[in-house]
């Protein structure tokens, strides 16, 4: 399998790069310091997103999205990890999921979500349903035209800035062979709707001012036209159009490795101990051997996961694969990166305690790296049990 990047692919790269070392890099400490984003601010990288023509590159051309293949998204998302979540989340990037929407709600949030005239947000852990997604209590019940909803969720990225949000609700329960399971419904829920609230969330050491929301629910009423899909239908549009959301986790991962190592690198030329440059010890030496050598493996395998989507191949344990490998090298690497930078590596002078808490989470949203074993697994037994 060749992965030598095509000249279109190369400029893709290139682009977003040059643009995170000249819109991102220079506020990520801004950022830091405060925990937030002025809004202002988030508002300039949008606009600059669109003028570069990256905003919705995850979409088709024909419904005015960047048309970007998933190897191609794949490289663009691997760039952007190396930059402050609470900045690129502005590099305009709609859930995959909208393309589940019917006629009205593409024109309601579809196309302004693609036009940057609107920004979404997904909603499904609870506090007592995180990996358990059929644990969840949010639930709607059908009372006349309406539905009812009633319930919590929380850790839901970016909420903040969200004119509408995706959201994930138990509508009604069935009998199945391991017993009841609840049944889960999809709706878009518009941000100021009567019952529903958006609250601030908790303080997180990881990825400063990329807010996480708590999200209310109380006698909030939806129509049916606010379904994504059909009712009880969610899990459907959900394993449809979201689990190519670990692969972006792992690009992402890459990314940020590979700029605590690009930092690193040159650190180990610099820095003297005992009369002699660090890079001379063998014991820094196969350090520096070991993290390359893990970050290339974890990209070669979110690239390979990435080409197979392509292609329209099976891919589910490969994406895990990835998930998995490259959530916990990134998590080695900016270990080791602090290490080799001695007491100034925990300071924040450096990035790299920043990218070292920014790693802690990496391994558990988007499904745990134990539920990625769980995956792995699973497609792997399931085969030799039928």
């Amino acid at each position: 399998m060749d992965f030598q990047l095509s000249g279109e692919q190369t400029l893709i790269v290139d682009t977003v790069r040059n643009f995170l070392e000249k819109e991102v890099y220079p506020h990520e400490k801004l950022v830091e310091e405060t925990g937030a984003v002025p809004k202002e601010l988030g508002v300039e990288i949008a606009k600059k997103c669109k003028e570069i023509g990256f905003f919705a590159a995850n979409f088709p051309s024909e419904l005015g999205g960047g048309g970007l293949n998933h190897l191609e998204f794949t490289l663009l998302e691997r760039e952007l990890g190396r930059g402050s979540n609470a900045l690129t989340i502005f590099f305009g990037r709609p859930s995959g999921i909208l393309m589940a929407c019917n006629e009205q709600q593409k024109e309601k949030y579809l196309f302004p979500a693609i036009k940057g005239e609107k920004f979404d947000a997904l909603a499904m852990t609870e506090p007592g349903a995180g990996s358990d997604v059929r644990g969840m209590e949010c639930t709607a019940q059908k009372k006349g035209g309406d539905w009812i909803v009633n319930g919590t969720k929380h850790f839901i990225s970016h909420a903040d800035i969200a004119d509408f949000i995706i959201v994930f609700i138990a509508t009604g329960e069935e009998e199945t062979a391991k017993g009841k399971k609840k049944k889960i419904s999809c709706f878009l829920v518009d941000r100021g709707t009567p019952g529903f609230e958006i609250c601030k969330g908790y303080n997180s050491v990881s990825h400063r001012g990329y807010q996480n929301c708590i999200l209310r629910f109380e006698d909030c009423k939806l129509s049916d036209e606010q379904i994504l899909g059909e009712v009880h239908k969610g899990f459907e549009i959900a394993n449809e159009w979201l689990y190519g959301t670990r692969l972006t986790v792992a690009a992402t991962s890459v990314g940020r490795a590979r700029r605590a190592f690009e930092l690193t690198l040159p650190f180990t030329i610099e820095r003297e101990q005992f009369g002699k440059k660090i890079s001379q010890f063998q014991g820094v030496s196969f350090q520096l051997a070991d993290m390359i050598t893990e970050i290339d493996a974890a990209d070669l395998l979110t690239l390979s996961a990435a080409s197979k989507l392509d292609k329209k191949l099976p891919v589910n344990r490969e994406i895990a694969s990835a998930k998995l490998y490259a959530t916990e090298m990134l998590a080695r690497v900016t270990d080791t990166c602090i290490q080799l930078h001695g007491g100034m590596g925990l300071m924040d002078d450096l990035p790299f305690e920043r990218f070292w808490r920014d790693a802690r989470v990496e391994r558990i949203w988007d499904g745990t790296s134990e539920i990625q074993k769980h995956i792995i697994s699973r497609e792997l037994l399931r085969p030799l049990e039928d």
